[in-house]
Formats: C-alpha cells, structure tokens, sequence
C-alpha cells in the first residue's frame, strides 16, 4: 500500500456556495489580493470606530457608578449562594485549576524564552500571556471535562465569541483517557441494581470510544443475543462539571459587575447560562435517549426508515448515567474507499442524508446538531445511521423560512435578498442601511475565493491479477470551512445584528455536509439540485400541511 499526500493548491470553494463561478472569481491572483486589501483596511476602521465608541462611553460617570454599586449587594449574594452550592468540589477543583495553569504558565514561560534569543521579537501570542487564544486552549484541554465542551461551545458559536478565539478553539477535541474497566462495572451494578451478567451476555473491557464526558463500550445482550453499544457517563463528571459552570457564572457575573458593558457582548450572563444547559443535558442520557426517540419517530411518520435509522435504544437497562443502544455497522461519510464498496452511487447516499436531514429541521421536535463523520455513517445495509443525539438543535418555523432565504440568495448570488434574510433572523434595535449591508456580503463572497485543499490519494497493488486499485480522500481544514461564515457573522455584527444560536448551528452543520459533498459529489450543488429538498414543504412538528 502506497499513500502520498497532494497539495492541490486551490479548489473552488464548494458547490454548495458557488455552482456557477462569478465572473470576478475568476480574476487574477493580484485583483485578489487588492480585494483581500481593501477588506483589511475597512476592518481597521472598524476597529478605530469601536476603539471610539468605546471612549464615549464614560466608565466613570456617576450615573453608571451610582448603577454598578446597586447591583453589588446582588452580586455578593450570588457569588456566596453559588459557593454553598458547588460546596468541598470546588476545593479540589481550585487545586486542579492551578495546577492545570502552572502546567500552561510554565509552556509560556518556555516559549518566551525561546523568542526573546530571536531577532523578530515577542508574537501578539506570547504578548497576550495566558489570555491569547492559544495558551487558553492549552489551559481549557489541561481542566478537562467541562472546559473542552466549553471550548467547542467557543468553536461553534462565532455569533458570540471573538473570531480569533472561535478558530484556535476549533483545535479542543475531546482527547481524554479512558476510565479503567472496574469503573465502569462498577457504575453499571449501581445504576442498573442487578449483576452485570443478567442484562448483558458480556461487555467488552476495551472500550470503543473515550470522551470527556462518557466512555462507549461494545457489549451483547442476554436472552435476545443483540449486539449493542453501552454509553457510561465517566465518574464524577456530574461534581466536576457542578463546580466548573458555577466558577465560570460566578467569573462572569464579575465581569458584568466591573464593566457591564459585557452584559452586551460574548460575556453575557445569558450564554453562560445556555453553556450551562447544554453540558447539563449532555449529561443526561434520560434526555438523549428522548432525543433519538423523538428522531426515530419522524422517520417512521415520514415513511424513511428505509433510507435512514437511528440506534433503538434499550430503556430497560438504560439510566440518566447508562445508555444501552443498538449497535450499528458502518463507515463514516468521508470514508471514501469503504463507501465505493457498499454502494455503487455514494453521490445516492449523500442526497438521502441530506434530505432526511433537512426534512428533521421542522419536522421533527430537534435536528441533529453535530453531524460530524464519526456521528454520520453509511450502514452495511445500504441505509444512512445518525448516532449520538447528546448535541440537538430546535428551530422556529420563522428562522428557517429566513434561513431558506439566505441559502437561496447564496446559490443565486443574489446579496440583496441574503440581506434581507440576515437582518429578518437577527435581532437590533438598530436601523440597518440594506444596501450598503449587501454591498458588504458581496466583498465578502467575492474575496473569500476558494479553500486549500489536500487530496490523499492511497495505491494498493493486488498480487494475483496485478491489478492497481486506487482510492482517494480530501482533507480540509475546518479552520478554512468557517472563515465565509465567520467574515459574514462579523460584517453582521457591524451593522448590529446578533443571530440566534441555532443559526450557527445551522451553519456548522452545512459546512459538514460541505465537506461530504466535496468528497462524495464534487459537481452536486446542494441549493440548486432538485433532488434536494430544503424547502419548508412537508409536515412539520408545527402543524403544517403537506403541499
């Protein structure tokens, strides 16, 4: 087996963005780099108009000073109310916390030695300390649970949080050892209150997958002999997580209190609590398994269960701390090789999982919001396999129908109407000038021209006929599949408009089936083909009729 990795330089940035290339596109790399110019100067002047807007707010007049020494008495009872209530954990946690930072301390101290023996100087990096977007990453990855789910929070919600901080945070994956198996028997006789033995004929030791928050064991069923999935949430996460969200409300609250102009940005007390909410429900396996039910249901109503399935869930031996799921066999989207030899049109696949997915958006009560590769497969038996449901989106009839909107107008390149639609979802108090909104998504579009690119390609010689078999997969950065999306959120957010979180979600989710397309269908268009339906014309969990 031979594998070689090609640069390909450039590729057009997706059919699903651009099918039909704008004339400008196809202009010089020189044009190019003048437009890149050109929107690197407007946003200086941004930030000069921030820097000026931020001066006209007096921090020290009495009015705001009179406000902030009323919402004292507020903040000190909080901060105690949220001490007695995360209680001796936050003790350990405090120990952990330091140690975790002097572990990053000390790689900044390292590297800061390093550069001051150079000629350049101290990057903004290591001018920033611990608070630049990369030691912070470091310093969430060292805390563990509760601090890698927060820095995938900070990557997938780019309405909220700092571009810089959104791309490096893209780098927090789950990367956590596994739990010993004695751990995990023991969690199971707790929460199932029998032997191990009477629910499952036998539970695999090494387990399939280790998370932050829980650990996946292959395992099989006593009496029915079905090959199932045991999803353990990890011992005393519930403590760590308790202890951490509360020091991060506390920290914000702080905030708030010191410049409650936080109050209006990323630092809000509000997404603290949204942060708060979502860890808390993923681990709550009672809510997830309510998730894939909910999900299987609409494929039976929709008459797609043989296109697509979800794992059936166990609930007799099934807890808020155990969930015991059909085990599917399959291979992940971006698998290339494995998909040609299931199917003999993966460009089929894809469209179905594409309209089973965007049907879930109204027609059922949550959409999957994480269809990453290793959450979206293509099963043995031909059929699409969504699998995990601990991360769910809901969506309002008006979202969508701007959202439907907006992906329209990026199909046809019509700015004005993707516009409309932006300031439709969002929400200000804010008169917005359309046009020169438009006019600014248009030198986004135009300059964000295409995504660097590497195609693996993997040669294998067989050994009887000779015969060479080739197979191939594309690489892309995922820092790269956000950067339109980011530009857009940010020219967004310089006329005032602040989206709704689902939006990015949304969003997120069509960057992996950006990615899916690239590999699976290069000349698929997803806005414009027919055989994809992202229209609200089907029954919805609203009562809509079908047309």
């Amino acid at each position: 087996m031979a594998v070689s990795a090609v640069r390909c330089g450039r590729l057009p940035i997706t059919p699903f963005f651009h099918h039909h290339r704008h004339p400008l596109l196809l202009s010089s790399g020189k044009d190019y780099s003048l437009r890149r110019r050109r929107l690197n100067n407007r946003g200086s002047k941004r930030l000069i108009f921030s820097a000026r807007y931020s001066q006209a707010q007096d921090p020290f007049s009495s009015r705001r000073l009179q406000d902030t020494l009323e919402t004292l008495p507020k903040l000190v009872e909080d901060i105690v109310q949220t001490s007695i209530n995360t209680g001796p954990r936050g003790a350990l946690r405090l120990a952990q916390g330091i140690q975790a930072f002097l572990g990053v301390g000390s790689e900044w101290l390292a590297d800061v030695s390093k550069s001051t023996n150079s000629s350049v100087g101290l990057p903004t990096q290591l001018q920033l300390g611990l608070l630049s977007p990369l030691y912070l990453r470091r310093l969430f990855e060292r805390m563990g649970a509760t601090y890698i789910k927060l820095g995938q929070f900070i990557a997938s919600a780019p309405t909220l949080f700092p571009p810089e901080y959104v791309q490096e945070f893209q780098n927090c994956f789950d990367r956590a050892p596994a739990v010993p198996f004695e751990h995990i028997q023991k969690i199971l006789r707790e929460e199932l209150g029998r032997p191990i033995d009477s629910v499952y004929e036998y539970v695999d030791s090494t387990p399939i997958a280790s998370a932050s928050i829980a650990q996946v064991h292959g395992a099989r069923l006593r009496g029915s002999h079905e090959d199932v999935v045991i999803k353990v949430l990890k011992p005393g996460i519930e403590d760590v997580l308790v202890a951490d969200l509360n020091f991060v409300y506390v920290v914000a609250r702080i905030l708030e209190f010191l410049n409650p102009e936080f109050s209006r940005t990323s630092l809000q007390v509000g997404i603290v609590k949204d942060i708060r909410e979502s860890m808390l429900e993923e681990v709550d396996f009672y809510k997830e398994a309510a998730n894939i039910e909910s999900f299987r249901r609409y494929l039976e109503a929709m008459g797609l269960t043989q296109q697509a399935t979800a794992p059936k869930v166990y609930q007799y031996c099934s807890t808020q701390r155990v969930l015991t799921m059909q085990r599917l066999y399959g291979v992940p989207l971006t698998d290339l090789d494995s998909i040609t030899s299931l199917v003999s049109n993966p460009e089929s696949s894809l469209i179905t999982a594409l309209n089973v997915w965007f049907g879930s958006l109204l027609a059922c009560e949550s959409f999957h919001a994480d269809v990453h590769a290793g959450n979206l497969w293509l099963l043995r038996d031909g059929r699409i396999g969504f699998l995990d449901f601990g991360i769910v989106g809901r969506i309002s009839p008006k979202t969508w129908a701007a959202m439907e909107v907006f992906l329209a107008s990026i199909a046809t390149e019509e700015y004005e109407s993707m516009a409309s639609a932006l300031i439709e979802m969002g929400a200000t108090n804010k008169d917005i000038d359309a046009e020169a909104f438009a006019r600014d998504l248009e030198k986004i579009f135009l300059s964000i021209q295409d995504l660097d690119t590497e195609i693996v390609v993997a040669t294998a010689r067989e050994t009887t006929t000779k015969a060479t078999a080739v197979s191939a997969n594309l690489v892309v950065d995922e820092r790269q599949m956000n950067a339109l999306f980011l530009d857009v959120v940010r020219v967004s957010e310089s006329y005032g408009l602040r989206f709704p979180r689902e939006f990015a979600l949304l969003m997120k989710q069509l960057l992996y089936f950006d990615r899916y397309t690239r590999l699976l269908a290069p000349s698929l268009n997803m806005l414009q083909d027919q055989r994809i339906s992202i229209v609200s014309n089907r029954r919805s969990k609203y009562g809509d009729g079908v047309n």
